[in-house]
């Protein structure tokens, strides 16, 4: 899974993730935001229609503390002029009779109740009359609802708001601010009830919205998605930045690794290639000294430039010795330790993964052995074999078409041994050159110095281990290394 995460496919994972959770949380935000403001405004709202009805008990309570007497003057009239939402004030005398039942029942009422009581004439349109009932002369306001809201005032702009705000009272309806029809066709819906702050007139106010999903903060939901989208992107530049600079820091360090290990192998091979005729120049020299040594003519000279010869074979085979021993290769059996087959595997193939995508090559890895194979082993040096068994497998490659290019990787487990086997499907080795694969400066490809092998079976001889080449069916090369497993003593971490 961790892998999988580091791949293409788990960066879009991540993108997903960061940019659906910064758009839920923009969405979220934006929503709690449009409540609070509905919430305001509708405790906006309540207020100022509760003023407004309240003030209409005021004015009631106040012409009936005035008791004018018969036949006086009648103030009650200025009222409309004063309050425009005051459509007209009836008055009934002491002895007289209101001329609609619905004010006399509303008048024993308001005595009963001993305040101002509401009559509904027509409440959908935000017609009603409001009655007291007092001595010597109750009155009667006919209100406008529609005038009678103070727009000036107003918490929202009634005609773009889209909050749809009504007055409800014994199942009538007024709609004072239309706003928008909230339907039950997705989105948010908000809901704010409150009835008015007066006893008399007990209406409703009911404040509806919904929010659909255009009002989303879509274009901030975009740009914390591209903004995502770049962070992600960066980090990802940068991780490849890293991975190719260590990569690359790896290869060289086995490259310079891999250069002194041929330098000591050519300096081995040299030594054995001349040590010989030096020997033999040696030999000789000292014979035809000891041969010179019974003739009369000139023996001293004789003598003397036999000598120089053999003194000078000496120190060619000193100078040969001495190189040998100045770049000779460590001892690596100080250098042993526990080392996990699947670890050093993993690690070659990260470092060769532009090689391999550069010819399609995807490796077939069977490591089915637990827990993990873990060999005594010289870890650069078996960072060294993998890494060329690899090289040679993906070069072996570029003679097959795309299309059918396999390399087969398995770890296994046998007597006594971790064994780690590199299979390719390529031209493989000819019949008569598979026993020579080792030899040093054999190599079959044009251009190879044909160390890389010989190193290999070296380095593996070295630690204990072999290395071995054969045939693989129906076409292609196998090889397969075999080391020592590590003491169980050990303890089996990876280096």
């Amino acid at each position: 899974m961790r892998q999988w995460l580091r791949t293409q496919g788990g960066w879009w994972l991540a993108w997903l993730l960061a940019a659906g959770a910064g758009a839920v949380w923009l969405a979220r935000a934006e929503i709690r935001q449009l409540h609070e403001d509905f919430e305001v405004n509708g405790r906006i709202a309540h207020r100022l229609m509760s003023q407004q009805v309240v003030q209409y008990d005021a004015v009631l309570a106040t012409l009936a503390l005035l008791e004018p007497a018969a036949g006086a003057a009648r103030p009650e009239r200025r009222l409309p002029s004063v309050y425009p939402s005051i459509l007209d004030v009836q008055r009934r005398e002491a002895g007289a009779a209101w001329p609609e039942p619905s004010l006399a029942r509303a008048e024993a009422r308001s005595r009963e109740l001993h305040r101002a009581e509401f009559v509904a004439d027509d409440f959908s349109n935000g017609r009603y009359r409001l009655v007291i009932g007092a001595l010597p002369v109750s009155y009667a306001l006919a209100i406008d609802l529609a005038t009678a809201v103070p727009w000036r005032d107003w918490p929202m702009d009634p005609k773009a708001s889209p909050v749809r705000v009504t007055l409800e009272q014994g199942g009538q309806r007024f709609v004072v601010q239309p706003g928008d029809r909230v339907a039950d066709d997705g989105g948010w819906r908000f809901g704010f009830r409150k009835v008015l702050a007066s006893e008399s007139q007990a209406f409703e106010l009911v404040a509806e919205r919904r929010v659909s999903w255009r009002e989303l903060p879509w274009a901030a939901m975009t740009a914390w998605s591209l903004a995502m989208a770049a962070v992600l992107g960066g980090a990802r530049a940068l991780r490849r930045q890293r991975v190719a600079r260590r990569r690359a820091e790896e290869l060289l360090r086995l490259g310079q690794v891999a250069r002194l290990n041929a330098l000591g192998e050519l300096a081995a091979g040299m030594a054995h290639e001349l040590n010989q005729p030096l020997t033999a120049v040696l030999a000789n020299t000292q014979a035809a000294g000891r041969l010179l040594d019974e003739e009369p003519p000139e023996l001293a000279t004789a003598r003397s430039a036999m000598k120089q010869a053999a003194e000078q074979a000496r120190r060619a085979a000193e100078v040969v010795g001495r190189l040998r021993r100045v770049i000779e290769r460590p001892d690596r059996q100080a250098e042993m330790r526990p080392v996990a087959l699947r670890d050093t595997l993993r690690s070659a193939l990260h470092l060769l993964a532009p090689e391999l995508g550069r010819r399609t090559v995807v490796p077939a890895i069977d490591d089915a052995a637990h827990p993990p194979v873990v060999v005594q082993a010289e870890p650069v040096a078996l960072e060294q074999i993998v890494h060329n068994l690899l090289m040679n497998a993906l070069q072996a490659l570029d003679e097959v078409p795309r299309g059918e290019r396999s390399l087969r990787l398995a770890i296994d487990l046998d007597n006594g041994c971790g064994i780690l086997s590199v299979t390719d499907n390529g031209p493989g080795f000819p019949a008569d050159t598979l026993r020579r694969v080792f030899e040093p400066f054999y190599s079959t490809r044009e251009g190879g110095l044909g160390l890389g092998l010989s190193l290999c079976e070296t380095l593996a001889s070295g630690m204990g281990g072999s290395l071995g080449a054969e045939h693989a069916a129906p076409r292609g090369a196998r090889f397969t290394l075999r080391l020592p497993l590590a003491s169980r003593a050990d303890p089996e971490r990876p280096a």
